[in-house]
């Protein structure tokens, strides 16, 4: 497989695609899938296991390529549309192995962990640790306030801390670092995920701690 062309052609369908879900946070989850599959390949955190590169690259390049149409409000759910489209996309580009286009397709609805289909294969794992893994760390303090800043969300409320805001997602982002993005080490699948996902999540932790403080005057 060409990846190459594969990436090429996922970078069409980003234009004007928010911060949050544009094409460098394809590049990211794809280089961050790479490195899973490299420890994973290796056995750095339990045996060594095989990963087919060519659909773990692929469904990377491509899980995200109908967010734009979502955002827009043209159809419900990218995962299960972008499933579809990469299946298009692959044979348009001379791949027509069934079995490589089925498990790009599962890998790509399964990556998005609240329409419920569990990932049954070690690339739908690592593609979904590697998506959530751009939500926290450096990079997801980032995505916290360039979401907040689309949506003129309040960053953070001493009136309502945490431990009283009982909306799923957090009512300022302060709040969803604490309803959603502290829980993602939680979420992985595999233990190379885990293991970057407890770094990165320590990071978030020192960040939080220091806005906290800064925020109260105390810093």
């Amino acid at each position: 497989m060409d990846e190459t062309a594969v990436r090429d052609r996922a970078r069409s369908y980003f234009d004007g695609v928010s911060p949050c879900h544009d094409f460098q946070h394809v590049r990211r989850v794809v280089a961050t899938a790479k490195r899973l599959a490299d420890a994973v390949e290796a056995g750095e955190h339990g045996p060594a296991r095989d990963v087919d590169r060519d659909v773990l690259v692929a469904a990377g390049w491509l899980h995200d390529v109908g967010r734009g149409r979502e955002d827009r409000g043209e159809i419900d759910d990218h995962a299960t549309w972008g499933a579809r489209e990469a299946r298009d996309v692959l044979r348009d580009l001379g791949v027509d192995d069934d079995a490589v286009l089925d498990a790009v397709d599962h890998c790509i609805r399964a990556h998005r962990f609240s329409n419920d289909v569990a990932p049954e294969t070690l690339e739908a794992e690592l593609l979904s640790d590697a998506d959530n893994l751009d939500a926290t760390g450096a990079v997801g303090i980032a995505r916290v306030f360039a979401y907040a800043g689309e949506h003129d969300n309040t960053l953070y409320d001493p009136d309502l801390p945490p431990s009283e805001d009982d909306t799923p997602a957090g009512e300022t982002s302060f709040n969803h670092f604490h309803r959603k993005i502290l829980h993602l080490e939680d979420r992985m699948h595999t233990d190379a995920g885990r293991a970057l996902a407890a770094d990165r999540q320590s990071y978030v932790e020192s960040f939080l701690e220091r806005f906290e403080r800064e925020a109260h005057g105390d810093a």
